[in-house]
């Protein structure tokens, strides 16, 4: 019998017993590497795998696509999810940006094309195509990332990736003709773009391979009209090439602001260039700190930024350059509400602050004074605000979990605050409640949840439950509209989203107490939260699922590996897994400061102790999964999944399904178009509900 007639029948009887509820996994080929730390030896019997280019790894990957596709179809057609989901993603509602003077917006030309960018003159007129991903590639899958107008709002400077990567191209677009001009820059990633008269700055980085490490950030200054190899380096630390810079131009374009931090000393510097002055010329307005300024524009001689020295919540400050160590404090540390948004005006400044799960908008003046106050709903998280600095209405909007985003006019001087257009939506949403709940973790620590659910549902122990979290980098979560939490929520399930240590939901030390060497702070908050749903009758372990993305996707496999028998269904989405080796990739480096580095004993013994890839054990059978990642995520590199899924499928006792989703020309973000987009979700809340709600 041929090699490929044997393929046949393999998958043959795979489908089949899929269908029966069996489980039959591929059983990948062991080629055991051998590695050292610190006297302890490691063997990587998956390395292989790592090489993606490989006929080798294409070939395994083939085979877990065909037995995932079907078996995701079965489940996405058993629950109504794709259908469901992509019914209600279908809202209707007015928004647009505005920059310059320009008012901007995205849109599908079809389900599957990407999106397309809008432009108009004023609000009252309809939309121009302005550019078409098409009209820069026909092959590739171009996603528009970000835009930036030029002062005099002549010129648009386009931020562009193909097919997901991390890595960006800029174009330059005329306003008046929409005319695209032979300004073409590449090699840009991570990078804003930040206008200068007739020009702008970028960042590069040097990368060896597709996943090879990022070094050697440069920030460039490009002038219209010439080539990218005769942009003027700004500024590079070459006997430092792991050293990262941020940068930008105050809206007046009087000052340029670069920040550079070092990850290996943990230090920062800032510096700037006055344009105004005689000598325009980089200097220091702080040399190697310990803490963040973090400068957002100014107001005619003076900076304003927010820090979080000696701060816990984060405190509006504005600060002169020639005296930068005596700041004036604008809006100062609030003991309950953390800082998250500023957005400077001529005379006042609109801040978005966060306590308790719900979003509150303040407006001070210059000198600190509080000129209004507005309070919204639990739940909810607003955004959007988007107007120029002399504008006296901008636009914001208000979302959560089940409810797409209300867009509101609002006026910084009377305060009046007007709907622009009602939101449509296909589905009830007054009968979903949302309740606010504290829970203690192993350590006695309080820990806040957000729960969502159908109000005439009964708690009575039974319910499908999906728990879901982030907590890294300090990053603060916010709602925002899910169309797959609708779905689950109207089925009748349950949603809770834990605010965990490591995310920066309360302030500075409940990201440091979540970090490093307390990492694990942040694996017992969530295995708390499961525990605590429950013991309070929400739901069973036979009826919770688990699920995150990237950070989070880190923490829902480490709780699937240290309490297998507490959860259902476990989804990771784009997650590190091999947390031994993950900073020898891309920009897994960046995260020495969140992880710690396999290069120090103290940091490895940690790392070894948690890292789900390298704790997963032989004779238990762990909860179903379907580990969901991309072919060009070049921030979490895939084969974290393989590998993963590899070892889980090869365990003799693992029974339950485990199944790897691979999104094809796409990167970190996932799925770039719309219906590739309800697909994913529509196999994730599929898979899940398949278990939990059969």
């Amino acid at each position: 019998m041929s090699h490929f007639k044997y393929l046949l029948l393999f998958f043959t009887f795979f489908i089949f017993n899929l269908e029966a509820q069996n489980y039959n996994p591929i059983v990948t080929e062991i080629t055991p590497v051998s590695d050292e730390y610190f006297g302890a030896e490691i063997i990587d019997n998956y390395r292989w795998l790592e090489n993606t280019n490989s006929d080798k790894t294409k070939e395994w990957l083939e085979q877990q696509k065909e037995i995932s596709k079907r078996y995701l179809r079965k489940a996405s057609t058993k629950t109504n999810s794709f259908f469901n989901i992509s019914k209600y993603v279908m809202t209707d509602y007015k928004y647009y940006t505005k920059k310059g003077n320009y008012y901007f917006n995205m849109y599908y030309t079809s389900y599957t094309s990407q999106a397309s960018l809008y432009y108009k003159t004023d609000i009252k007129s309809d939309y121009t195509e302005l550019i078409n991903p098409k009209r820069i590639s026909k092959e590739d899958k171009i996603n528009f990332q970000s835009y930036t107008v030029s002062k005099n709002s002549k010129y648009l400077a386009l931020k562009y990736g193909r097919n997901g990567t991390d890595w960006s191209e800029i174009k330059v677009i005329t306003l008046k003709d929409e005319k695209i001009l032979d300004d073409h820059i590449k090699g840009v990633k991570f990078s804003n773009i930040a206008w200068l008269n007739d020009g702008f700055f970028y960042a590069t980085y040097e990368q060896s391979d597709k996943f090879g490490e990022s070094i050697n950030n440069k920030v460039y200054y490009h002038k219209l009209g010439t080539e990218q190899h005769e942009d003027t380096l700004i500024f590079a630390r070459k006997k430092e090439p792991r050293t990262t810079f941020n940068f930008l131009t105050t809206s007046d374009e009087r000052f340029f602001i670069i920040e550079e931090v070092n990850e290996s000393t943990g230090k920062n510097s800032i510096f700037y260039i006055d344009y105004l002055s005689d000598k325009k010329v980089l200097k220091p307005l702080y040399y190697k700190v310990d803490f963040n300024i973090n400068i957002i524009d100014n107001i005619d001689d003076k900076l304003i930024a927010t820090t979080y020295k000696n701060s816990n919540n984060g405190m509006l400050i504005k600060l002169d350059p020639k005296q930068p160590s005596k700041w004036e404090t604008i809006a100062p540390d609030y003991s309950s509400a953390i800082i998250l948004k500023v957005i400077p005006f001529s005379d006042r400044i609109v801040t978005v602050y966060q306590s308790d799960q719900k979003p509150i908008l303040v407006i001070f003046d210059y000198n600190g004074n509080v000129l209004f106050k507005l309070d919204f709903p639990e739940g909810t998280s607003i955004g959007g605000f988007s107007g120029n600095k002399t504008d006296k209405e901008l636009l914001f909007y208000l979302q959560s979990y089940t409810v797409p985003k209300v867009v509101y006019e609002f006026n910084i001087e009377t305060f009046e605050k007007k709907l622009v257009k009602k939101t449509g939506v296909t589905y009830k949403y007054k009968d979903i409640v949302y309740k606010r709940v504290e829970y203690y973790s192993k350590d006695s620590i309080k820990v806040p949840m957000l729960l969502v659910y159908r109000e005439d549902i009964e708690l009575d122990g039974t319910n499908p439950t999906i728990l879901k979290a982030y907590g890294g980098f300090g990053a603060v979560s916010s709602p925002s509209f899910n169309p797959g939490i609708v779905h689950f929520v109207r089925k009748g399930g349950v949603f809770a989203f834990a605010n965990i240590r490591g995310g920066g939901d309360k302030g500075v030390k409940w990201a440091k107490d979540g970090k490093g060497d307390k990492k694990q702070n942040s694996f017992d908050d969530f295995i708390a939260a499961a525990e605590y749903l429950i013991e309070n009758k929400y739901t069973k372990s036979d009826k919770l699922a688990i699920t995150g993305g990237s950070n989070g996707g880190l923490v829902v496999a480490v709780a699937a590996i240290q309490r297998p028998n507490l959860f259902k269904v476990v989804v990771p989405v784009v997650a590190p897994t091999d947390m031994l080796r993950f900073e020898k990739f891309t920009v897994g480096r960046f995260h020495i400061d969140e992880y710690g580095t396999a290069k120090d004993s103290l940091s490895f013994n940690r790392l070894k102790k948690y890292s789900p890839y390298h704790n997963i054990k032989k004779d238990i059978n762990y909860p179903a999964m379907l580990v969901i990642t991309s072919e060009n995520d070049d921030r979490v590199p895939p084969f974290h999944s393989y590998k993963f899924v590899a070892k889980l499928q090869s365990q003799s006792s693992q029974l339950n399904p485990i199944l790897l989703k691979v999104e094809k020309n796409a990167g970190h973000n996932g799925a770039s178009n719309y219906r590739s987009n309800m697909k994913e979700m529509g196999d994730l809340y599929g898979f899940i509900l398949n278990y939990i709600d059969p």
